[in-house]
């Protein structure tokens, strides 16, 4: 990834995606579930979870920088309710690289609203002798006279560290 590089995902959730994820997630509150109940309560219908939305930028970042094992950290703001059978399209812009970590920005719209916007993400890139291993890692690499090279900041970091 390079700093003005650009990042697309679109996805259109199905009709069952909030019972698909409610079961995923425990989260069986009626509005995402329950037609009638949400209309009841002024929504315009079933609205899926904002953290399945959520999942879907984080997606859109791993997917763009190789695989969910770079995605270091995601922050987003969540601006308005999502809704099935409607295509989402997550956008976002490489704002700068900094050793071996991406700063992207990025909105998540559907039918012309931005239902998450101001979304932060930074996804670990490839250096040259350096691949990326794991969740706060990047691997030890060897060096042309065999030595080995530095970690990254994973090191001396988890259960034993």
């Amino acid at each position: 990834m390079e700093q003005g590089e650009r990042i697309e995902l679109e996805v259109t959730p199905d009709r069952y995606t909030t019972v698909r994820y409610a079961g995923a997630s425990g989260d069986f509150n009626p509005i995402h579930i329950d037609e009638e109940f949400a209309r009841e309560v002024g929504l315009p219908g079933r609205i899926l979870h904002g953290l399945w939305i959520m999942a879907q930028v984080a997606r859109a970042h791993t997917e763009a920088a190789g695989g969910p094992e770079h995605l270091k950290r995601l922050s987003v703001q969540f601006r308005g309710m999502g809704r099935m059978e409607e295509k989402i399209t997550i956008t976002g812009e490489v704002r700068e690289v900094t050793d071996g970590v991406a700063v992207v920005a990025s909105n998540a719209e559907q039918g012309g609203s931005r239902i998450i916007r101001g979304a932060a993400a930074e996804v670990a890139v490839e250096r040259a002798g350096a691949t990326v291993d794991g969740p706060g890692a990047t691997s030890v690499a060897s060096s042309p006279g065999g030595e080995l090279a530095g970690s990254g900041e994973g090191e001396g970091e988890g259960p034993a560290g």
